[in-house]
């Protein structure tokens, strides 16, 4: 099941002191904000990522927690983080979603829309 109650929103952002386009390794970070917007509390279960770079190989991430925590999220609450992610190539897209429960112990899961992925090099181009 599906909640509009969380906001998700990601930001992406190249790291050149991280990376190594010689040896075809570009790293990322990007900081996700999930905001409760809805009249319940909701606790953060799983996240599961889906990574797609330039040439369309994908690699699925899926654990429990995001960062070593299951953030309980109050209503108005939010949370934020940064991760990381290298890439083979120098541009790729990220998406995903979050499993959470409610204090009533009811699951749902919210989607996390696509963002991109893109170093100096494509950005220059």
């Amino acid at each position: 099941m599906s909640d509009p109650g969380l906001q998700i929103v990601v930001n992406s952002r190249y790291l050149p002191e991280h990376s190594s386009p010689n040896e075809r390794r570009w790293f990322f970070a990007y900081r996700v904000r999930i905001l409760n917007e809805g009249p319940l509390a909701a606790q953060v279960q799983r996240r599961h990522w889906i990574i797609t770079d330039a040439h369309g190989e994908t690699e699925e991430i899926e654990g429990a927690g995001i960062i070593g925590a299951t953030p309980w999220l109050p209503p108005t609450a939010a949370f934020e983080y940064t991760s990381y992610c290298p890439l083979n190539t120098p541009s790729g897209v990220m998406h995903g979603s979050l499993l959470c429960t409610r204090d009533d112990g009811s699951e749902f899961t919210v989607e996390i829309p696509p963002f991109d992925l893109l170093s100096a090099n494509v950005l220059l181009n």
